[in-house]
């Protein structure tokens, strides 16, 4: 299974739509929005598995592309260790 970052989410977003969305490339495996303790509304970004051949269409095509007003980013998730420090 490939993890991958969901990002540039708007804060109305939620699971069953993305995961409606991503399920027309492939088997979503586990889905998770992070959100607001608070509000409960989506903080913009999340993580989805899937199958690797399924997560490269995926990436393929839906990064960039308008959900709901905003260019959603879908990458690879990059582990915390790896990622660079500014």
């Amino acid at each position: 299974l490939k993890p991958l970052f969901i990002g540039n989410l708007p804060a109305s977003t939620k699971e069953n739509e993305l995961k409606k969305l991503f399920s027309k490339y492939g088997t979503v495996r586990s889905l998770r929005l992070v959100t607001d303790v608070f509000s409960g509304q989506c903080k913009g970004f999340g993580f989805i598995k899937m199958e690797g051949h399924d997560a490269r269409a995926a990436i393929d095509g839906l990064d960039g592309k308008d959900y709901n007003g905003n260019p959603m980013k879908v990458n690879y998730e990059t582990p915390k260790s790896v990622r660079r420090r500014r």
